[in-house]
């Protein structure tokens, strides 16, 4: 038997390592936690026991991952998402609960367990879908507001349904005692806390946040949170519930940002010894027995979930397209179903078989679902035939929106940075015309007579009705990485030698996003510090000349292409200046005289025209040297006043 603080160590040692690949795999976290808690469980390698003292401390977690489900319970928000929350929402859940219930009195299932199984069913990934939409850009599209719209109402759900099921392990003639009386306690708590909570918890935080002190701060929190999880335990509710109410009278307070970020560390670390524990009840012996039903319900679960949430958002005005986007989105398993099965297994609720493979289908169901989600623009487009005439309606409007613009700029996301840039450009003279993935910013911006309209720029059907074929510069103003890289792998494909401008949020982006053929990566943090510095340099008296002469050596030193500019539509307003540094960019079909040749065997530098970056397949070098030896296909950015440029251009394709 071993002691608690030996059964840690050891679990924190598994976690670390088995975690770790999980991440560089970019494979959810819990499953990594599910697998430890099976491999070191009793019914595997036997290396921990079940024991109180573990689950105890599992339960932890989820009286953390409540607090701040609470903390992001906003009444503002769910009023402005109620139609989709508690509309769409609560129509997958109850109707997930009705089916699974029909389906378990078909094979001769309790209702009570029917009820529990269809409640851990119902349940989709908050943590897995909400990183997929925010990396995929598409919070803001229908399908996105939808699901995310559907998983705040089952987080909502968590709270009644953990008051529910253990009161179904009643007998029948006490279940109805059972559950008013838990309903009438809930409802008093809830009175209490909220009517006259609110004031207190805001009157109490400010005078711990006037003390100044982050460790009296965070002892005030965990003092909050453990303390009305007791007080719910106390008078027969969950911890949970009393955590969920802590969070929520904290979110009504200004300290609610603040509070979410020190919370994290123990929520993450006791959420994922909870997802150990509930691994280690989990028989894979029993589950390999049972497979074909462990199948047959992970493919109920996909398929028939996806038809009820498909139904739902219909019934709810959405177009095919979005509904089954929705449904592809949903249609898996989620967190919350091992903390209702946790639930279900005190009260034994469920037959062990039946408990064992649903834990299985809800990992295999994790799993698929990133996959699943990867597929689901091939399977709309593939199954609604409206989705075609739809895409081929948003293309119409982009490319009459450039059928007669020609060396315009394409802006790519029109938020705050797209628009501040979009009005410089018109005082400049300047054409361009913006891509966005939000219908609402769309419709306002094109209404106050912006050129934007909404289409999907890592689309290449998209770009080419944006004009990319015509345009002299792209521009990426969001600073989404892994987008970024999507829309100038599509960009290169069609204009090898279009000038890309991409903005970074942070300095560590900038290598990546060069290699993958930016011409020029704009850190926000860096450009920031310049302007600040700037501006307190010349409030204490440095002359301004010196610290324009400053900024423009930093940004020589720090920009290897900060030296030049490549000609474009903006020159026309100023007219030609013979005498400035430019940037060209030059691609070497397969005849071109420098084909296989060196850098300074070419002998660019002889009329005064230097190298500046050379990119070939999508890999961009920085700083070539003269032994660099060119390939048919390269794209070379040449740096020299404009008649140089010319010079050296013929040099390179044809040795004049």
């Amino acid at each position: 038997m071993h002691n608690t603080l030996e059964l840690v160590l050891l679990l924190l040692a598994a976690c670390v390592v088995v975690v770790a690949v999980f991440r560089s795999l970019s494979l959810p976290p819990v499953l990594g936690y599910l697998l430890v808690g099976a491999g070191v469980g009793p019914h595997a390698l036997d290396l921990v026991e079940a024991s109180d003292g573990a689950s105890h401390l599992a339960e932890f977690g989820v009286v953390f991952l409540m607090f701040s489900i609470g903390l992001e319970f906003s009444l503002p928000r769910l009023f402005a998402m109620k139609r989709i929350v508690f509309g769409l929402g609560a129509a997958q859940v109850l109707g997930s609960l009705l089916f699974t219930m029909l389906a378990g009195a078909i094979f001769g299932l309790e209702w009570g367990a029917s009820f529990a199984l269809g409640a851990t069913l119902a349940m989709s990934s908050t943590a897995i879908l909400s990183k997929l939409l925010s990396d995929r850009l598409e919070l803001d599209r229908p399908h996105g507001r939808e699901t995310i719209g559907v998983l705040l109402f089952q987080d909502i759900a968590v709270v009644p349904l953990l008051i529910l099921i253990p009161a179904l392990s009643q007998p029948a003639g006490e279940l109805a005692g059972t559950l008013g009386i838990a309903a009438l306690k809930a409802a008093v708590l809830l009175a209490l806390v909220l009517v006259a909570g609110q004031r207190v918890m805001r009157w109490w935080f400010t005078v711990v946040a006037r003390r100044r002190s982050g460790e009296l701060f965070m002892l005030n929190v965990l003092l909050i949170t453990l303390g009305l999880a007791w007080l719910s335990a106390a008078v027969g509710l969950s911890l949970a519930l009393g955590a969920f109410l802590a969070g929520m009278l904290i979110s009504e307070t200004e300290y609610r940002y603040q509070v979410e970020e020190d919370i994290k560390p123990f929520r993450d670390v006791l959420l994922g010894l909870f997802f150990v524990t509930v691994g280690m009840f989990l028989d894979v012996g029993l589950i390999m027995v049972n497979f074909a039903a462990v199948l047959g319900l992970l493919v109920g679960l996909l398929v028939f979930k996806g038809v009820i949430v498909f139904a739902a958002s219909r019934a709810f005005g959405s177009s095919s397209g979005t509904a089954l986007r929705t449904a592809l989105w949903l249609c898996a398993g989620g967190e919350f179903g091992f903390v209702l099965i946790s639930h279900i297994d005190d009260v034994s609720l469920m037959p062990e078989a039946l408990l064992q493979a649903t834990v299985a289908a809800l990992v295999l169901s994790m799993l698929v679902a990133p996959l699943i989600v990867q597929l689901s623009d091939r399977l709309v487009l593939r199954f609604v035939a409206s989705e075609w005439l739809q895409r081929s309606m948003e293309l119409t409007r982009v490319a009459a929106q450039t059928m007669n613009t020609s060396k315009h700029i394409i802006v790519c996301g029109y938020g705050r940075s797209g628009q501040y840039m979009a009005r410089f450009m018109e005082q400049e003279n300047v054409s361009y015309v913006a891509l966005d993935l939000d219908p609402e910013r769309v419709r306002e911006a094109g209404a106050a007579g912006d050129t934007v309209v909404y289409g999907d720029a890592a689309r290449h059907e998209t770009l080419m009705a944006a004009g990319i074929m015509r345009a002299s510069a792209l521009v990426i103003s969001f600073g989404e990485v892994e987008a970024a890289l999507r829309v100038m792998h599509r960009a290169h494909l069609l204009r090898p030698d279009l000038p890309i401008v991409v903005r970074a949020s942070d300095e560590k982006d900038m290598a990546r996003l060069s290699h993958a053929g930016a011409t020029e990566v704009v850190p926000e943090a860096f450009e920031s510090s310049i302007i600040l510095a700037s501006h307190a340099l010349a409030l204490i008296g440095v002359p301004l000349n010196r610290i324009v002469r400053r900024i423009r050596d930093i940004r020589n030193q720090r920009y290897a292409l900060m030296r030049g500019f490549f000609h474009g539509a903006s020159d026309a307003a100023d007219g030609p200046d013979t005498n400035q540094a430019r940037l060209r960019s030059v691609t070497l079909p397969g005849g071109a005289r420098a084909v296989g040749m060196t850098i300074g065997a070419i002998g660019l530098g002889e009329i005064g025209v230097g190298v500046s970056a050379v990119r070939r397949r999508n890999i961009r070098g920085l700083s070539p040297g003269p032994e660099t030896q060119l390939e048919e296909g390269d794209v070379v950015v040449l740096i020299g006043i404009q008649a140089d440029l010319e010079q050296a251009e013929r040099r390179l394709l044809s040795g004049a």
